[in-house]
C-alpha cells in the first residue's frame, strides 16, 4: 500500500473467499463503491492460488466452502512471518461463539455474522486496513519478528523467531504481561489478576496450567531455550533476551 494513510486505504487490494454469488455480488459492489479493489474467489485452493501469485493487503474469507473453510487460509497464512500484519476478517453464517473463539484464536482480526450490513462491513475493513497501516509505520514488520519473541497487542497476536503462535486468549495475555516486565519475577497473583481480572474465582493453578501450555507453544518453535521461568514459591520471568 501506498505511503499516505488515506490513498494507501483506497487503493488497497481485498481479497474475498466466498462461495455465495449473491453474497459475494453484494460484498464487491459495496467494496468497490467505496474505491477498494477486489478480487474474488469461489474455493479454498483459488484463494491460496492468487495469494502466492500476488499478497493482498486485507482477507474476507467465508468459513463454510465446498472444498474446506477459510480458516485453513488463515492457518496458512499466520505460519509465513511476512503475512503476520495482513489483516483477515471472517465470515460465517453460524453464529455459534466456538466459530468465533477459533477463527480469532486462528489469528483473524474480526469476524461477522451472515446476514450483515455491508455499510457496517466497509467500516470495519476500513478500521482494519488504518490499524495495518498504522503498525507499518511503527515498524511491526516480519525484520523484528524473525529475531525475537515479538508481541502485538493490537493484533492479539504473537511470533517466535518468525513463526506465528497460535495462542488462546489467556496464554496471549500472559505472555503479553511477561513481556511487558523482562526479567522481573511476576506472581501468580499478578498473573491472575492481569489475565483473568481481580473479581474472577480463578486460582494460582490456573494459572499455572496456561504457562505450562504457553511453554509447549513456544518450544515447539525453540525447543532448546527456556524462554519462561519458574520462581519457586514467587512466580514466573521471562528473559530480557526476548
Amino acid at each position: 500500500m501506498a505511503t499516505n494513510n488515506a490513498s494507501s486505504i483506497k487503493s488497497a487490494n481485498i481479497l474475498l473467499l466466498e462461495d455465495d454469488p449473491t453474497i459475494a455480488k453484494t460484498v464487491v459492489y459495496a467494496l468497490e463503491r467505496a474505491g477498494l479493489q477486489v478480487t474474488h474467489c469461489l474455493l479454498v485452493r483459488d484463494a491460496i492460488a492468487q495469494i502466492e501469485l500476488q499478497i493482498p493487503d486485507l482477507l474476507i474469507l467465508d468459513i463454510g466452502l465446498p472444498d474446506g473453510s477459510g480458516l485453513d487460509v488463515c492457518k496458512k497464512m499466520r505460519v509465513h512471518p511476512s503475512h503476520l500484519h495482513i489483516p483477515i476478517l471472517m465470515l460465517s453464517a453460524h453464529g455459534e461463539e466456538i466459530d468465533r473463539v477459533l477463527g480469532l484464536e486462528l489469528g483473524a482480526d474480526d469476524y461477522v455474522t451472515k446476514p450483515f450490513s455491508p455499510r457496517e462491513l466497509v467500516a470495519r475493513i476500513n478500521g482494519l486496513l488504518r490499524r495495518s497501516v498504522t503498525k507499518g509505520k511503527e515498524g511491526h514488520t516480519s525484520a523484528n519478528t524473525k529475531k525475537m519473541l515479538f508481541v502485538d497487542r493490537v493484533s492479539q497476536r504473537a511470533s517466535l523467531n518468525g513463526v506465528f503462535l497460535p495462542l488462546t486468549k489467556r496464554e496471549f495475555g500472559l505472555l503479553a504481561e511477561l513481556i511487558s516486565y523482562p526479567g522481573r519475577i511476576c506472581s501468580r497473583e499478578s498473573l491472575l489478576n492481569a489475565v483473568w481480572g481481580v473479581e474472577s474465582e480463578s486460582t494460582d493453578r490456573t494459572v499455572d496450567t496456561h504457562i505450562k501450555t504457553l511453554r509447549a507453544k513456544l518450544d515447539l518453535v525453540e525447543p532448546n531455550r527456556e524462554h519462561i521461568e519458574t520462581h519457586r514459591g514467587m512466580g514466573y520471568s521471562i528473559s530480557k533476551k526476548d
